[in-house]
């Protein structure tokens, strides 16, 4: 699999989840800002900083969600590979 249809099949993971990924422009923030998991208003959001390499956002999505309960949801053989911590590599 290519890295953005990684990332592609990643996000729509976090979808069935109910977790959203949002991607934002952190350079014009002024403070230190990470990409990461929070709840905004109740709801669970990934926020991804856009300029991160699509390999850097998938090891960051591919980090929270190996965290939640996805062993019920089909996913791909490939990303279920990269769910399994010590196992994932920069595809």
């Amino acid at each position: 699999m290519k890295p953005e249809e990684i990332y592609q099949q990643l996000k729509q993971l976090a979808e069935k989840l109910d977790i959203t990924v949002s991607e934002q422009n952190f350079r014009n923030t002024g403070i230190k800002v990470k990409s990461g998991l929070c709840k905004v208003k109740g709801k669970d959001m990934f926020i991804m900083d856009k300029h991160e390499s699509v390999y850097k956002k998938n090891r960051l999505l591919a980090s929270c969600l190996s965290k939640m309960p996805h062993e019920n949801i089909y996913v791909v053989p490939a990303i279920r590979e990269m769910l399994i911590p010590g196992k994932r590599n920069d595809s």
